[in-house]
């Protein structure tokens, strides 16, 4: 199978190298850079740039692009995708690429269906890629209304084929609520916590725990402030209950109020162990 891979960044550049080590297809990859193309050849990811005349032969095009790019992209190429066709995007909100593209692609003859891989690093771009990344991953799926059995079937053995271990089935309001807990304000969170300004002198009196927390507030800043915007209202329900919840914590330590704290941890606690 021919599948046409469109921005190779982390996520993008990972399914190139991934797709090709482990399957027998033919993946071709384009990157609005030139130079990652290049690289992405020179490093065997991929077997050749996708090109307009390639596109067209692909029986499978992965966009791993940002939301507005990739709904940008689909369209512009409605036309341009073999009849039957499968095409995914990687984004991680789903509302606002599903339910055009969902349309888009029943009205031109092939099939769009809403993916997001649950991997990723701290890092970006096509030299943050690896071969590995979605090892052991899970994959969320929004498929389209019209999507048949055997294209799903066809989905699923690709993405286990390159490591991905757990698949859910969802629509795209239920992933963009979950979402936004799960990963959305984890990145708010930790942002917004590295910045105190006692953050600076963390080091050797820390055993893992500011790392921990931290580590995603080395993000993409234009990439995450499109997914926010994208799902801005599922984001600030959480984080204004957030805060609520902190204003708990900090109203027992201003009231003396041991007991109250003590409670506060153990039902966090409680929650952590139902959860795991």
């Amino acid at each position: 199978m021919n599948i046409g891979i469109v921005g190779l960044g982390l996520i993008g550049g990972s399914l190139a190298r991934s797709i090709r080590q482990s399957t027998d297809n033919k993946v071709y990859g384009y990157d609005k850079k030139d130079s990652v193309v290049l690289k992405a050849q020179v490093f065997k990811a991929i077997d050749a740039e996708l090109t307009p005349e390639i596109l067209p032969t692909c029986d499978m095009v992965i966009i791993a692009l940002y939301p507005e790019d990739t709904v940008s992209f689909v369209t512009r190429n409605k036309d341009k995708f073999k009849k039957g066709c499968i095409v995914l995007d990687t984004c991680g909100v789903k509302k606002c690429v599903c339910e055009p593209l969902f349309e888009v692609a029943k009205e031109n003859g092939f099939t769009f269906i809403g993916a997001h891989p649950m991997a990723g690093i701290e890092f970006s771009g096509f030299d943050a890629s690896r071969n590995t990344l979605f090892e052991d991953a899970s994959m969320i799926i929004v498929p389209t209304p019209y999507i048949t059995i055997d294209e799903m079937r066809e989905v699923k053995q690709l993405f286990t084929k390159i490591g991905f271990s757990h698949f859910e089935i969802t629509d795209a309001d239920k992933h963009d609520k979950v979402i936004a807990v799960t990963s959305q304000l984890a990145h708010v969170v930790s942002s917004a916590y590295v910045k105190s300004p006692t953050a600076p002198m963390y080091k050797g009196f820390s055993a893992g725990s500011f790392k921990d927390m931290t580590r995603v507030a080395r993000l993409n800043e234009k990439m995450w402030t499109e997914l926010f915007f994208d799902n801005k209202e599922n984001l600030i329900n959480e984080i204004d209950g957030m805060i609520e919840r902190l204003k708990e914590y900090s109203d027992a330590l201003k009231n003396d109020d041991r007991d109250g704290l003590c409670e506060l941890l153990r039902q966090g606690r409680e929650v952590k162990i139902s959860l795991d």
